[in-house]
């Protein structure tokens, strides 16, 4: 058993899921540190694109944060599953922290060279390695698990609040000044440092023997997924859509040459895409998904591919600002069928490491998805390279519906759960 950890079988379990122990202060935790990312990372690509007017800076913005999320995944994932889960997320935050001060500083010195931009988003891509798996690992230890799906709904849908205030937020921050935008970043992964320190561990389960080697102990999650079609195939078709289908690369551009309008307007653009989000996880979270998860994740990914392809073709902002609302929307679905499958279908022991591939395979893909918007814009254009992406999400919910048919016909999500116990 993890050193700290709680395991409680108690008449908590029956209370509803906001008054469980934890669960509140664990949200607002989460919401500051999001929020503190959301704003940085409009600040950010907003400052670097104006400094080089490249769309190839926008690219190696995205891929100084990649390729230390690919070294330090599985590594991340494995101490998760080995040290206190509470304590890892406290220390990557504060080197998030750390992250928002050194980005103050080169805002308030001024300069033009955005090499030192670059460095400051290697190191917070090394600590949000760590993040990621520890905050989808710590979810099931604080709910019970029958309430982790709505609670997985209600956790993505609040997190949203962030995702859709934090750009707005931190486009109006950036009209008045950068170095304010990163000084209340730097407040915000304060704030969720503090909240994090009373939230129990209540949930955890007994730990089997670990692998023998450190190199098994750091592949056992990728052995696990391999062996799992349904999550295989629901962890690589998001994959594919984000990395080909993803235009928030290209937003700043968008704004500034083919909408012409501002920071607030790129705000607005990157803030819809979390309204449509908001609105559709509030509404699983009541709902849910009860029948044909399988069906409705492929149906949600052709949508967000369509949905992209409208705002490449549009010039008028009201279109673009429905289309990425109706992109968050179908992101949301496909996110909360994935995420409940792989909780649903991951013993408590193993939820670091499989977490950690699933965020190698989708949290980086953000970044690389980045780096494939912008480096495409800058060879053929920016219409041409958001339409090739739209284009590229279609091809692959095609081909991935007839390669992983087993996640096609999932109908409830026990299903997942008994493929599971099966292998």
């Amino acid at each position: 058993m993890r050193p700290g950890v709680i395991t409680h079988g108690s008449t908590d379990d029956l209370l509803p899921l906001h008054r469980q122990p934890g669960f509140l202060s664990f949200l607002l935790s989460r919401l500051a540190a999001v929020f503190a990312m959301q704003i940085q990372a409009v600040v950010v690509a907003w400052q670097v694109y104006a400094i080089t007017r490249d769309p190839m800076s926008l690219a190696y913005v995205g891929l100084a944060q990649f390729l230390p999320m690919v070294l330090l995944l599985l590594p991340a994932g494995d101490l998760v599953d080995r040290f206190p889960r509470k304590r890892i997320l406290q220390l990557s935050w504060a080197v998030q922290a750390l992250c928002s001060a050194l980005l103050l500083a080169l805002s308030a010195a001024a300069g033009g060279d955005v090499t030192p931009y670059y460095a400051v988003l290697a190191l917070f891509g090394c600590a949000r390695a760590f993040t990621g798996p520890t905050l989808q690992s710590l979810l099931p230890n604080i709910v019970p698990r029958a309430q982790l799906a709505q609670a997985i709904a209600l956790n993505s849908s609040i997190m949203k609040i962030a995702v859709i205030g934090g750009p707005l937020l931190g486009g109006i921050l950036y009209a008045v000044g950068g170095s304010l935008a990163y000084a209340v970043c730097l407040g915000g992964f304060v704030a969720a440092l503090a909240l994090l320190v009373p939230v129990p561990l209540r949930h955890a389960q007994q730990s089997g023997p670990l692998e023998a080697t450190a190199w098994r102990r750091f592949t056992a999650g990728i052995g696990y997924i391999r062996h799992q079609p349904i999550i295989l195939g629901a962890i690589s078709l998001d994959l594919f859509a984000v990395l080909l289908g993803g235009v928030v690369a290209l937003l700043p551009i968008y704004a500034q040459e083919v909408l012409h309008v501002g920071p607030e307007g790129l705000g607005a653009l990157r803030s819809a895409i979390a309204v449509g989000a908001l609105l559709m996880g509030l509404y699983l979270g009541v709902r849910g998904i009860r029948r044909h998860a399988g069906t409705v994740m492929f149906a949600a990914v052709a949508v967000f591919g369509v949905a992209n392809l409208v705002f490449a073709f549009s010039t008028l902002f009201w279109l673009s600002l429905a289309a990425m609302l109706v992109a968050g929307a179908a992101d949301m679905i496909s996110v909360y069928v994935r995420m409940t499958l792989i909780q649903l279908a991951t013993p408590d022991e193993m939820r670091g490491r499989v977490n950690a591939v699933n965020m190698l395979f989708i949290g980086s893909s953000n970044e690389l998805g980045e780096f494939r918007a912008g480096s495409m814009a800058a060879w053929v254009g920016v219409v041409p390279a958001a339409v090739i992406g739209g284009l590229g999400t279609l091809a692959v919910v095609g081909v991935w519906m007839r390669a992983f048919a087993p996640l096609r016909r999932v109908d409830r999500f026990d299903e997942a759960t008994a493929e599971a116990a099966r292998s």
